[in-house]
């Protein structure tokens, strides 16, 4: 084997681990909100600084490998797509690190009333199912799993346009929910990043695969 391609494969691997780590973040916020853990959202917060380690690492390999070895073709592609996926991992590791910290100051715990009115649990979980998605997809070059990332990424949209009025007509019946209120749309914003910088990802990864360029484009292959 060539020593490009055995770096290549330790690169890859290191990717994987990013995004597993990156994985780990949003779901423990995610349980955080769920239960109103605290003490799990300060674990979040903590951890952010080994992914920041991550990002730089691999930032770090690219460059070597650049310098080293001169990549072409879908080498070339391959690194290209591994700085976007980095730096769009690393901006998910910071939105969970953002929840976890809203769930460390938030004072009481959300009302079942006000998240199921916003449908905010089903987007939260769609979104982690995005970004589980596009690391099946990296890992097995599965463009078709890659692609079905776009379509997931409407629920997401849908859930945040409707946000507003969903949390006026409900603050109209509680108007004491109002600090609730303005945690929750934070939170909806946030997820619905998730879901754009998941859509990036997969975008990359159809870059890789098929040489193809799809950012910019009204509509995806």
């Amino acid at each position: 084997m060539a020593q490009i391609e055995t770096e290549l494969q330790l690169l890859k691997v290191e990717v994987i681990n990013m995004w597993s780590l990156v994985d780990s973040q949003l779901s423990k916020a995610r349980l955080a909100f769920l239960n109103f853990d605290k003490d799990l959202a300060r674990e979040v917060v903590l951890k952010e600084k080994r992914v920041n380690g991550s990002e730089l690492k691999i930032d770090r390999d690219c460059e070597n490998i650049f310098a080293l070895f001169c990549p072409v073709a879908i080498d070339l592609r391959f690194l290209l797509a591994v700085l976007k996926i980095n730096s769009n991992l690393e901006r998910i590791g910071d939105i969970a690190e953002g929840i976890a910290k809203y769930i460390i100051d938030a004072e009481v715990h959300f009302t079942r009333e006000m998240l199921d009115a916003t449908r905010i649990l089903p987007m939260y979980e769609e979104s982690v199912n995005m970004l589980q998605a596009t690391q099946t997809a990296f890992e097995t070059e599965d463009t078709i799993l890659a692609r079905s990332v776009f379509k997931k990424d409407d629920f997401l949209d849908n859930v945040n346009k409707s946000s507003n009025k969903v949390l006026e007509k409900h603050l109209e019946e509680h108007p004491e929910d109002t600090a609730q209120a303005l945690w929750i749309i934070s939170i909806i914003r946030k997820l619905e990043r998730v879901g754009d910088q998941s859509k990036n990802i997969a975008e990359e990864i159809i870059f890789y695969l098929e040489a193809k360029v799809l950012k910019h484009k009204g509509k995806h292959a």
